[in-house]
Formats: C-alpha cells, structure tokens, sequence
C-alpha cells in the first residue's frame, strides 16, 4: 500500500510568475498531478478548459458553493476562483503528489482545511518589480492595476505563514529551488510509514 501523495500549494503575488514555475515544474516532474482550478473569469487567450482552468458560469460555481464541492474558493475583483474537493482528495488518497498553483488567500484557506499541505510562497524580488510584470501583461486596466498594488503588501505579509519562501528572480533558478523542496519532502520519514513497517517486516494497515 503507498502512503499518501503530498499536496503542494504554490502561491504567491499576482503577476510574480506562478503559473511559468508550475508549468516548467509539471514538464520536469511528469509524475506530478496538476490540480486544476475552476474559476468565473474570461478565458485569456491561449487558455484552455479543463488544462488551464475550468471555466464556468457564476450560476454554476455559486451551486457549486452551495453543494459544498469547493475545498477553498474566494472571490477576486467580481470573479469566482475555487478548488474542488474532486481534484485533491482522490489523487492523494491513491498516493499521487499533486499540485495546485492558486493566490494567497485559496492558500490559507486550504491550510486551514488541509494542514498538511505543504504551502511555498513565490517572492518577487522587489514590489517594483511586480508592478512592472502586471503592467508587462498588457491584459490588465489601470483600475484593476491599482486594485492589485494596494492587495500585494498584505500579500507579501501573509508570506511568513508558509513553509518556504522563494525568491523568483531568475526563472530557472526558483524552479530548481521549489522541485528540491518537493524531492526533500518526499524523503521525510513521516510521509514514508508504510515503507518503513514494509522493511521493519511490520503488518501495514489498510
């Protein structure tokens, strides 16, 4: 029997590169499930539904609410976003490592609900920086440009709540640092019971 696959939460500020480090991370590690989140908002271009997000009607995410599908969701600038209990629970228990890419308040949130997720903060290396990968977007107005400047500095102070922080300055570099800390995370003797009683010659309860 394989023990639980790990949960990992990979969050951080808007525009500090979550979404390029989780999907480099996927292409390294192939073995990891990529939990999809569900969200109201437009599609940008290039997205697909069901890989990027799934895309649904505010009527269907608010009965989605209501049947209590959502293992943490929260509502940002007019749009729903949300993880379902669907794309977690399922692959952990079978033992698969999954891993979710969402904002900083999905991630206490799911903390709350899931403690033993590992939770790694993606830093920007400065807060100019990150206003400048917003504006880089081309996608965001003026109004929303200022909605999100005044959220970061309470972004940034949620980050000490996390397991790791990583700086994302060069891509490549923090790639590295956030695949090490899932390889360190798997070695840990608290996640490898069932192997440990396997080799003690132990009876492994199902």
């Amino acid at each position: 029997m394989k023990d639980n696959g790990l949960f990992i939460v990979l969050s951080g500020c808007s525009g500090v590169g979550k979404g390029t480090v989780q999907k480099i991370v996927m292409q390294d590690m192939p073995e990891l499930m990529f939990s999809v989140s569900a969200t109201t908002r437009k599609p940008r271009a290039g997205e697909v539904d069901g890989k990027n997000y799934y895309f649904l009607e505010k009527e269907d995410f608010e009965n989605r609410i209501k049947n209590d599908e959502f293992l943490e969701y929260v509502k940002l600038f007019d749009n729903y976003y949300g993880t379902l209990y669907s794309e977690i629970d399922k692959n952990i228990a079978e033992g698969n490592d999954v891993l979710l890419e969402i904002d900083t308040e999905g991630a206490m949130n799911v903390k709350k609900k899931r403690p033993n997720a590992i939770l790694i903060f993606l830093l920007p290396p400065s807060v100019d920086d990150l206003v400048n990968r917003l504006l880089g977007r081309g996608t965001e107005t003026e109004e929303s440009i200022k909605l999100r400047k005044a959220k970061i500095n309470d972004e940034l102070k949620m980050a000490e709540k996390y397991d790791y922080v990583v700086v994302n300055d060069v891509v490549e570099t923090c790639v590295d640092k956030v695949e090490s800390i899932i390889k360190a995370e798997r070695l840990k003797a608290t996640r490898n019971i069932n192997k440990l009683k396997l080799i003690r010659g132990e009876d492994i309860q199902c």
